[in-house]
């Protein structure tokens, strides 16, 4: 399965976000970390907010936060509430016009639709949470207020600053 580009676009937003919970970020600021253009990540903030899963603050001090809701949210739901596109294959003709001659003989549709649900209850078992709790760099980036891996100041004989 091939994710559509708002939904990468959500879920990377989500992770960035949720590396650093608490830490406000521009919707600039999430587009040159994720290399995602400017106004693909304010809709996707914009749709991430509707649902609750950040708040976001305006004006000068403003930026996007991850809720608690957001850091619980399950990766199969979203994935699945934010695909436009809920078959796999175009049996009935609805986008192309003309219908499969094979539809009604056909098992494909069925299969298809039986690993699309296997796929979203293997993302559910994930929350953002999970995806970026544990690693110590993200993005290639460390976390806020951390020094890089490797750097100087990340030497166990460093002297603190």
């Amino acid at each position: 399965m091939k994710l559509n580009a708002f939904t990468d676009v959500c879920l990377r937003v989500l992770m960035t976000l949720g590396r650093d919970a608490g830490t406000k970020l521009t919707t600039q600021q999430i587009a040159d970390r994720i290399a995602v253009p400017y106004n693909h990540v304010v809709k996707a903030v914009g749709e991430l907010r509707r649902r609750g899963l950040v708040d976001v603050a305006r004006g000068r001090t403003g930026g996007a936060v991850i809720t608690e809701a957001g850091l619980d949210q399950r990766i199969g739901r979203l994935v699945h509430e934010l695909t436009t596109r809920p078959e796999m294959v175009d049996c009935t003709g609805l986008e192309s016009g003309v219908p499969c001659p094979l539809r009604d003989g056909c098992g494909l549709r069925l299969a298809l639709a039986r690993a699309r649900d296997a796929f979203y209850a293997e993302l559910d078992q994930y929350r953002v949470r999970d995806l970026t709790a544990h690693n110590e760099t993200f993005l290639g980036l460390p976390a806020v207020g951390r020094p890089a891996p490797g750097s100087p100041a990340d030497r166990p004989d460093a002297i603190p600053a």
